[in-house]
């Protein structure tokens, strides 16, 4: 667990991250960014793009599952986790996608499908309507984060107050580590994860510097105009979303899939916010069905 530094260390708190072995470390002009990348050197690239608060080791499941016909790309997301900033960081979400530009032209790889969840699945949008990256094939969201989030005009203006105030992350990690904090906002999720995601999930947000970044990203977040950015996708998405997400509601991703037309959306009952974590197994045979079967749009009951 963290040793009282601000930022994580990979020595001692990455020292049983999940997947240690397939972790680098890779700089570019704004980061240096923690990726685990597994699966066959000539494989099609598979970019897994976690969310607000979370990290690689959110994909942990899904990985192993992916990796034996994909490559697979999961990076730690700017100031999150492992990867830290070179300059003082835009956590906006033309930030994050410029960042991860610059990533992927480092990697020299296109991906052909670009999964991401909750916040994740916004970035995954943007990136792939960018005319400053290639083009993937597909984009599939999880309890894609796709609409403003309701009472905005309260939420970000504190944000905002609570990422320019120095001893705000400070205060909620040390809250995270002497009181029940970090057990209830995994509770809130609605999904039921395993003790190692728990661990990791705790001594994420006992990090000052991870909290800053989660806090900063909210501050930055701006979906007013999303809609044209749905729209430019240049190809149909998939969308799952679960029916028992307290945090996201699922008219996210059927408003989305209305905005990008052809899309399919996927609807399951049971999994709650962190459904790749608890249900990894059926979201791969999802990407499997995206990958080689992309339908026209409507439901599907999962």
């Amino acid at each position: 667990m963290m040793t009282g530094q601000d930022r994580l260390d990979w020595e001692t708190d990455g020292r049983s991250w999940p997947h240690r072995s397939a972790s680098r470390f890779l700089q570019t002009a704004s980061c240096d960014w923690h990726v685990q990348i597994a699966g066959p050197d000539n494989g099609p690239v598979v970019l897994l793009l976690h969310g607000t608060g979370a990290a690689s080791h959110s994909w942990r499941h899904l990985l192993p599952l992916l990796s034996t016909r994909f490559r697979i790309v999961v990076p730690d997301l700017p100031c999150h986790g492992f990867t830290r900033p070179r300059e003082p960081a835009d956590l906006s979400l033309p930030g994050m996608v410029r960042a991860l530009t610059e990533l992927l032209a480092l990697l020299d790889r296109c991906p052909a499908v670009i999964l991401g969840h909750s916040a994740g699945a916004a970035i995954a949008v943007t990136l792939a309507a960018s005319h400053a990256a290639a083009v993937p094939r597909h984009v599939i969201g999880i309890n894609g984060a796709f609409l403003p989030i309701r009472g905005n005009a309260l939420f970000s203006p504190l944000a905002k107050a609570l990422f320019a105030n120095p001893f705000s992350a400070s205060m909620f990690s040390l809250l995270s580590r002497v009181t029940p904090l970090g057990g209830n906002l995994l509770t809130a999720t609605g999904s039921t994860i395993d003790e190692e995601g728990k661990a990791i999930y705790r001594m994420l947000l006992a990090s000052p510097a991870h909290v800053r970044g989660a806090l900063g990203m909210m501050a930055a977040w701006d979906l007013t105009r999303f809609d044209a950015t749905l729209r430019r996708l240049p190809f149909p998405m998939t969308l799952i979303a679960a029916r028992d997400d307290p945090m996201v509601p699922i008219e996210n991703s059927s408003h989305a899939a209305l905005q990008a037309p052809g899309s399919r959306l996927i609807l399951t009952d049971r999994g709650g916010h962190l459904l790749h974590e608890c249900r990894a197994g059926e979201v791969a045979r999802w990407l499997d069905e995206a990958m080689g079967d992309q339908r026209p749009n409507g439901a599907d009951a999962a």
